[in-house]
């Protein structure tokens, strides 16, 4: 099982705080560095300094890392028209070596739409423009060199592309799709995905996601070995239940709330929930780190759960 750090930029972070991570993660031998990709803070939180956008940040990041894999999780399909996108995405893969990874979605977050002039349409129309950015992404960086790329859709038509530029990774940069895993949404990680997320579910809630989209990707034919499933789940984790109280208590969160609904408990403790996540197929875990100033835990997590998995 591998290690991500996952990071909520919109709460309140600048880009240096988000470097100090992505670095001490680095470092820490973690796998990779994800962050979402909000304009807009949620709950309680003032949100200062204000948002990053999460490609110019991961662009950054890609000059100051050399090993971590870097991406979003997830990018809006509502924030950025595919063709630009692909570009800002192979453009930071080549800038990291080859290390991004791209979670889509079909975007969720209505105010941050407003406050920044997004369109917001319908949730059925949201998905028709998701699918449509799946397969032109999909059909730009897989296009052939020296060989061009067209597309007519209902809401996006390309023509006569060149596609370029392209990603370091061929024959495409990895796309990470997730939700519940429904009929549309799993036939859409069979054709696309490279990995499905179950996203602050419960161990038998994702594995009842893992399953459906394994019964879709046996369906179609496809390998079973070439998709990757994985959870997100917040971290709480102390080397006693004094610490543990501490970092509930600077999340805002009831420490056994915590304990039913993340990954909060002691090193030993966190270690079995992650067997039971392995235990439903659950190949990488991204662990949502809250508090950014908060390395110490990062190191606790390396030290006493990583060799253990």
């Amino acid at each position: 099982m591998r290690l991500c750090v996952f990071t909520e930029p919109q709460q309140g972070a600048t880009y240096d705080e988000l470097l100090a991570v992505a670095q001490a993660a680095e470092a820490l031998g973690y796998e990779g560095f994800f962050r979402s990709d909000h304009y807009l803070t949620m709950g309680n939180s003032s949100g200062l300094p204000g948002p990053t956008d999460a490609w110019t940040t991961l662009a950054g990041l890609a000059r100051e890392t050399s090993r971590i894999r870097l991406g979003t999780l997830v990018s809006p399909a509502t924030f950025r028209h595919p063709g630009p996108l692909a570009i800002t995405v192979a453009g930071v893969d080549q800038m990291s070596g080859g290390r991004v990874e791209l979670g889509l979605g079909a975007g969720w977050f209505e105010a941050e739409h407003t406050a920044y002039g997004l369109d917001f349409p319908d949730v059925s129309t949201r998905y028709d423009l998701f699918a449509e950015q799946l397969a032109i992404l999909d059909g730009l960086w897989q296009t052939p060199d020296g060989e061009h790329f067209d597309f007519e859709g209902s809401h996006y038509q390309l023509r006569d592309s060149p596609a370029l530029p392209k990603p370091v990774q061929r024959p495409r940069v990895p796309i990470i799709l997730g939700g519940e895993a429904k009929k549309r949404s799993a036939a859409l990680a069979v054709k696309h995905a490279d990995e499905y997320n179950a996203a602050f579910r419960s161990v038998a809630e994702s594995g009842q996601v893992f399953d459906r989209v394994r019964a879709a990707v046996a369906e179609a034919g496809r390998d079973a070995s070439s998709m990757t499933y994985s959870v997100a789940q917040v971290i709480c984790v102390g080397r006693n239940e004094a610490e543990l109280r501490q970092r509930a208590e600077r999340l805002g969160r009831d420490l056994d709330e915590l304990r039913a609904n993340g990954l909060a408990g002691t090193p030993a403790e966190v270690v079995t929930k992650l067997g039971e996540f392995a235990g439903i197929g659950a190949d990488r875990v991204y662990l949502q780190l809250m508090d950014l100033t908060d390395l110490d835990q990062l190191e606790l997590i390396a030290a006493e759960v990583a060799p253990q998995l």
